[in-house]
């Protein structure tokens, strides 16, 4: 199981704890989790979102009944399943980003018409914001979503590209970022959920991965929908985009994190079982030195990780330095981490398969998705400087 202890530390609850302790032993006794998409990607993810449907583990990724996202409770998750399976931590991942935008800023008729079904498995779901040439600047979204007539409840039609959409050629429903034109940047986008087999939808291809996750580029043309499917109002998708990520980076955080606790039990085990020049690899001081590493890296990342969480499940309106820096901090550490532990099991660890060779494949995404290291330096170096000034 690894280290655990980090479950008494005062950012979490006693529900927290119990949570934890009936996933881990879940998981310990599902095969799916461990399921990896080697050999059949979109089989192996309905198989791991049976299962966690079937554990009752989806209803997390949506509101509770108070209406609430519990964010430490979605990065105990990602991190108890990342341990196990990059795919399967990807399965749920989903479930909640790609309908974190309705969990946000649906009306109670859209939520009650779309959660459900995630929650229960039912309905698979995707977030499509980036674009060929619009990844990290968001302001610079090209795809558009216009007015099919005058009226204030016409229908929109959606025309462009997005591409790198997670669970693209997958998922049944996608929330969908599109230029509304209310104003330039930013301030002129809006948020949209399309159904996949909505006409003028297609998926223009499937995108490979080192490690294996569904990935698409998808194109609208002439894609109509009901003016029932835009989440807030015209102009707010800049805001909503920004809201959701606020939630899930610190989430993203904590699969890596998850990464980076089974790369340091896979080492550990290396090192203490293996006899080199007659003793235990872990009697020799550089041995001691990289573990050591790894295990710092490890107790500062989950302090960052869950201080973010903690604050927003505390009423925070914004945690965007936090989640910046656990999502900067957790995943380039995991990054080294890894390598270390690599570096530990020699040749073993480039190993087609081998745990660690495929968590050296899993953690490089995240360094880059849902925003690229570089982009959180700039995003926490900005509200560093507006709390100088005393802005907000």
């Amino acid at each position: 199981m690894g280290d655990r202890t980090f479950l008494d530390w005062p950012f979490f609850d006693d529900r927290h704890r119990a949570f934890a302790a009936d996933l881990e032993a879940w998981a310990d006794k599902t095969d799916a989790v461990s399921l990896h998409g080697d050999h059949d990607l979109d089989g192996d993810c309905r198989t791991i979102l049976k299962a966690l449907a079937e554990g009752g583990w989806l209803r997390n990724a949506i509101p509770d009944a108070n209406g609430r996202l519990d964010v430490r409770t979605l990065c105990l998750t990602r991190e108890t399943l990342a341990r196990r399976s990059g795919l399967a931590d990807f399965v749920f991942a989903m479930q909640g980003l790609g309908s974190g935008p309705i969990s946000l800023f649906g009306t109670d008729a859209q939520k009650a018409r779309w959660l459900p079904g995630v929650a229960r498995g039912e309905t698979i779901a995707a977030f499509a914001l980036s674009e060929p040439d619009a990844g990290s600047d968001v302001a610079a979204l090209s795809t558009t979503a216009r007015r099919d007539g005058d009226a204030k409840d016409a229908a929109w039609v959606l025309d462009g590209v997005k591409t790198f959409i997670s669970n693209g050629g997958l998922a049944d429903r996608y929330t969908v970022f599109a230029r509304t034109g209310e104003a330039p940047g930013a301030k002129g986008l809006g948020a949209f959920v399309v159904d996949a087999d909505t006409p003028g939808f297609e998926i223009v291809e499937r995108i490979p991965l080192m490690a294996p996750h569904p990935l698409a580029t998808i194109r609208f043309t002439n894609c109509r929908i009901e003016n029932d499917r835009i989440l807030g109002a015209p102009g707010e998708g800049f805001r909503i985009a920004m809201a959701t990520l606020d939630v899930f980076r610190s989430t993203v955080a904590a699969a890596a994190l998850g990464f980076s606790r089974r790369a340091f039990d896979e080492a550990a085990a290396r090192t203490t079982a293996r006899q080199l020049f007659g003793a235990p690899m872990s009697d020799l001081q550089l041995v001691q030195a990289s573990l050591a590493d790894m295990a710092l890296k490890i107790d500062a990342s989950a302090l960052l990780i869950y201080r973010a969480a903690w604050l927003k499940d505390q009423g925070a309106p914004r945690v965007t330095r936090e989640a910046a820096m656990a999502k900067l901090y957790a995943t380039d550490e995991a990054q080294q981490v890894i390598d270390a532990a690599v570096q530990l099991f020699g040749g073993l660890g480039v190993v087609s398969g081998h745990p660690v060779e495929r968590l050296y494949r899993e953690i490089r995404a995240l360094r880059i998705y849902e925003g690229a290291s570089e982009v959180q330096k700039i995003v926490i170096a900005r509200q560093v400087l507006a709390g100088l000034s005393g802005g907000v």
